[in-house]
C-alpha cells in the first residue's frame, strides 16, 4: 500500500488514538505525522491490512508514549499562568509578556542581568559567549521592547 492510501485509510483512527493517549491536539497531529514518516522511512512489508494496520497503531501508541515521557520530565507551565502567579500588577503582568515573546537569546540575557542580576561578564560565561555578544544581545532586547512600549503609548 502506498503512502497516500494508507494516509486517506488510517490516519482518522489513529489521529483518534493519539487524542485519547495525549490529550492534546497538537502533540496528536505531530505523532500522526511522525507515524507515516517511519511509514515512509522503513517502508515496512506487510503480509496483509491488519498486520499494515497494527504496525501503525503500534508506532504511533509508542510516538505517544515518548511525548507523554518529554512531558513528564520536562513539565512546562503556560506563560499565562506563570505570568499570573509571578506578578500582581497587570502592567508587570504585560511587561513580562512581552519579555517572553522576545527571541531567546535577547530573552536569556536580559532576564539573567535584569531579574537574576548577573553582570555581562558572568552571562558570557553561563551561556558560553563573549562579553561583546552578551552587550548586542542585550541591545537588540531593548530595542525590540522599546519599539513595543512605543506601539502601545501611541495607541
Amino acid at each position: 500500500m502506498n503512502l497516500e492510501k494508507a494516509v486517506r485509510t488510517y490516519s482518522d483512527m489513529l489521529y483518534k488514538i493519539c487524542i485519547v493517549m495525549l490529550c492534546n491536539e497538537q502533540d496528536a497531529q505531530d505523532v500522526l505525522q511522525e507515524t507515516f514518516c517511519r511509514y515512509l522511512e522503513k517502508a515496512p512489508v506487510f503480509t496483509d491490512t491488519e498486520h499494515e494496520k497494527a504496525w501503525l497503531i503500534r508506532v504511533a501508541a509508542n510516538h505517544c508514549k515518548d511525548v507523554l515521557r518529554f512531558r513528564f520530565r520536562h513539565p512546562q507551565v503556560p506563560i499565562d499562568l506563570l505570568a499570573e502567579s509571578l506578578v500582581m500588577e497587570q502592567k508587570q503582568q504585560e511587561t513580562l509578556t512581552e519579555l517572553f515573546e522576545l527571541p531567546v537569546r535577547q530573552r536569556t540575557v536580559i532576564y539573567l542581568y535584569y531579574v537574576e542580576g548577573y553582570q555581562m561578564k558572568e552571562i558570557a560565561a553561563i551561556l558560553g559567549i563573549s562579553v561583546q555578544a552578551v552587550k548586542k544581545r542585550m541591545q537588540r532586547g531593548r530595542e525590540q521592547l522599546r519599539v513595543v512600549w512605543k506601539e502601545e503609548c501611541c495607541r
